[in-house]
């Protein structure tokens, strides 16, 4: 963890230990008795985020609570593997939807806090839960090797791939892979399904869905290893002026000027893989802009008004981005690297 008081001149002006700490609590208030942490009070929750958000708490040093968050999802699991897209604090469901992205994520937050915790025991207690959630989403395979977005419950799996989503996943199927060597258990399918993954990115994206308004496509292959290299830098690089508010933060799509701060430290994280810090420690600056006195964050603004949208929203995801963020600029965890090639473990 980043213990309080630690210096760290990485992060020398843009935000302190004790900043980092008091976000960390904002994330752990909402956690739920049974695990489940929502985006904000009486708000939904998603698989995705949800780990997302155990990662942040873990970085803090809050492994208790980032146990309880894993534990809840392999408590809901589905018998094939899956979760549902979105829960409400009662039990009940807001969105049925299958998502592979937000179903393989897991394995990327069970990777990350055995790389901090260096806790076996509990890795091995969640490592069915990883594989009934990898062996569904590669059950979602194409022919060519992508993986279908999303299914509903109740009909066949929607028909196109994103490449958001399948960066995403190809990490994941990696870390889940990191998971199974520690365990004695390798996947080498896993690892070649997120090699063919890497393969269309680099050389053929007209297989996945275009989303070409969206910042995530931009930066998500960078951000996840896929693309890495001169190659990442040039695609970073090449979109910078339509997705950056110079000074504001990463637009959420490209023709609106909406900032969105778990984008901007996405984007942060992006460039860190790139091996672009300077990049990485002013779009993670940027974010203060965002910033509550209670070390919450909100999710987005409109400018040039300034106009907080959603009104008011402060949104747990968004301030466990920006813990990422910090953590893999400063390198004061084990798992700062989780998201460069180098973390792939034989």
């Amino acid at each position: 963890m980043i213990f309080p008081g630690q210096s760290n001149d990485e992060l020398a002006e843009i935000i302190t230990t004790e900043e980092l700490l008091l976000t960390a609590q904002t994330i752990a208030q909402l956690q739920l008795p049974n695990g489940m942490i929502p985006w904000f009070p009486h708000g939904h929750c998603d698989p995705w985020n949800h780990v997302e958000t155990a990662m942040a708490l873990d970085i803090m040093g809050m492994h208790d609570h980032a146990q309880r968050a894993y534990s809840w999802l392999a408590d809901i699991q589905r018998v094939d593997g899956s979760w549902h897209n979105y829960y409400m604090p009662d039990g009940t469901l807001e969105d049925a939807k299958l998502d592979t992205n937000v179903c393989a994520y897991i394995a990327t937050g069970i990777w990350h806090h055995y790389l901090i915790t260096r806790d076996e025991a509990f890795i091995r207690v969640m490592w069915p839960t990883v594989k009934r959630a990898l062996t569904w989403v590669l059950g979602m395979r194409k022919d060519d090797g992508t993986i279908l977005w999303a299914c509903e419950t109740d009909s066949r799996p929607w028909d196109y791939s994103l490449l958001t989503g399948s960066s995403s996943i190809r990490h994941s199927l990696h870390c889940g892979a990191n998971i199974g060597a520690v365990l004695g258990e390798s996947q080498p399918e896993w690892r070649a399904a997120a090699d063919t993954i890497d393969h269309l990115i680099s050389t053929d994206q007209s297989v996945f869905e275009p989303k070409l308004r969206w910042a995530m496509d931009w930066y998500y292959p960078v951000l996840t290893g896929a693309t890495i290299g001169a190659e990442a830098k040039s695609r970073l690089s090449n979109q910078w002026d339509e997705f950056i508010i110079d000074g504001r933060g990463v637009r959420c799509v490209n023709d609106e000027d909406w900032v969105t701060a778990a984008e901007t430290a996405e984007c942060s994280l992006a460039h860190t893989a790139a091996g672009e810090l300077d990049k990485a420690k002013e779009l993670l600056s940027w974010t203060r802009a965002h910033r509550n006195a209670d070390g919450s964050y909100f999710t987005g603004i409109v400018y040039p008004d300034r106009i907080v949208f959603p009104a008011d929203e402060r949104s747990a995801y968004t301030a466990a981005a920006v813990i990422l963020a910090a953590d893999a600029i400063s390198q004061a965890t084990p798992a700062w690297n989780i998201f460069l090639s180098s973390t792939v473990i034989d």
